[in-house]
């Protein structure tokens, strides 16, 4: 039994252990995850999703292959053995490619599921749930053979099929995530689970998946949690409770939890206690890096003499020169879009990190405060409630301990608290 199912099995006998899944291109967030795998040995689940990584190089400009070597240089480099890290794809299917015509968005999904088991990738999310070429919202029936169809070329091109394991279920916001702010959230009926659950079913056992369906561990659905981009809607464990008990019907599987960034820590139990096993999250990662550059521009200003990064200008130009990753998404006066881009739970500021002007900018803040002792009394100002004595005084440690308060949270909440 591999580590994956042997918690799941640990989870459904009741005991509150899952793992939080971290989803995220961002070098320094990748950092902080890599330093606190280090440190603590913990199994690392980090995660690329279709949009980010695929075969056309994605928003981050890397196929499935470069994310996989970019991210085991950074690994050595941090002492981490890449079998500690458990390497994800999500939304694996025709989401990037749903305005074309269905043959050609499933021939793309086909090699986007070859390139991630390919380059070593082991859970696989697929999700095959969109309408693709103006056709009509697919039933549960297409759904799950689609699916059925990329689960046989992840068995057919992974170096070792029987590492892959599979989470099947699509109902979560979609990747990228919301464009508004919902109104309400519909927790996920227990006959859509069901639904989802034969469907699926019956589509491997046509094709003759039986080995692989024993390797699907995990079903998406929606618990009730999600946020837009001023509000936090928490998990509700009563709504859920008709959902915790339907999974232990169905052998060796549990749920998996989209977007469950800000939720409070004591939410975050309640779904894993409730078999909610993987915990996803990424906005709130960046959230927290983004946090951490605001504090380092604070106190550059404080202690550089010479020429001065001012990132926060810098972004906000930019931002506004190319408005293409937040404008479908923010509506309002001046002022408040000003807040919105740069405050929003959204996050919609983490596309923009890699802008040249922006990259050059941050460049030059990290130099400027390596070439100088950073005084606890003005780190103390900008990065507050660190004890004194104890908080780094480099920019990379600030950094890191930030999007460690992300990191550290969530695999408490997971059930891994360190002695």
């Amino acid at each position: 039994m591999s580590l994956v199912q042997d918690m799941i099995a640990r989870n459904r006998a009741g005991e509150a252990i899952g793992l939080p899944c971290f989803c995220t291109a961002n070098e320094h967030v990748l950092r902080a995850v890599l330093d606190y795998a280090k440190k603590t040995g913990l199994p690392t689940v980090i995660e690329a999703t279709c949009n980010q990584v695929n075969q056309f190089g994605g928003y981050t400009g890397m196929t499935a292959s470069d994310f996989m070597g970019w991210l085991r240089g950074m690994a050595d480099e941090a002492g981490v053995p890449m079998d500690q890290l458990i390497l994800g794809g999500d939304h694996l299917g025709p989401s990037v490619w749903k305005n074309e015509p269905l043959d050609v968005a499933m021939e793309k999904s086909r090699e986007l599921v070859k390139s991630y088991v390919e380059a070593g990738f082991k859970k696989i999310h697929l999700d095959t749930s969109m309408a693709c070429g103006g056709e009509p919202t697919p039933t549960f029936a297409q759904i799950a053979e689609r699916a059925a169809d990329l689960c046989e070329v992840a068995e057919k091109y992974a170096p070792d099929p029987s590492e892959l394991f599979y989470i099947i279920g699509t109902e979560v916001p979609i990747p990228g995530g919301e464009t508004e702010e919902p109104d309400a959230l519909d927790v996920t009926s227990v006959d859509r689970f069901r639904d989802t659950i034969q469907t699926h079913r019956d589509a491997w056992n046509a094709r003759g998946l039986t080995q692989a369906w024993d390797r699907i561990v995990s079903v998406v659905t929606q618990p009730g949690v999600d946020f837009g981009h001023t509000s936090i809607y928490p998990f509700v464990p009563e709504q859920a409770a008709p959902l915790r008990d339907a999974i232990l019907d169905e052998q060796g599987l549990t749920y998996e939890a989209h977007s469950t960034d800000y939720q409070p820590t004591g939410a975050l139990v309640d779904l894993v206690k409730n078999h909610f096993f993987f915990l996803k999250v990424g906005p709130e990662l960046t959230f927290r890096f983004r946090e951490s550059i605001w504090a380092l521009a604070q106190i550059e200003e404080e202690v550089v003499t010479g020429p001065t990064s001012k990132i926060r200008e810098t972004f906000e130009a930019r931002m506004t020169q190319e408005p293409g990753y937040w404008t479908n998404y923010y509506n309002g006066t001046d002022d408040e879009l000003r807040l919105l881009r740069t405050y929003s739970y959204s996050d919609r500021i983490r596309y923009y990190w890699t802008d040249p002007e922006i990259s050059k900018s941050l460049d030059l803040l990290i130099a400027n405060l390596s070439d100088v002792d950073l005084p606890e009394t003005v780190v103390s100002q900008a990065f507050m409630g660190l004890d004194f004595g104890a908080m780094p005084t480099s920019a990379a440690g600030l950094i890191s301990l930030q999007v460690q308060r992300c990191v550290v949270r969530y695999f408490e909440a997971a059930g891994h608290t360190l002695k």
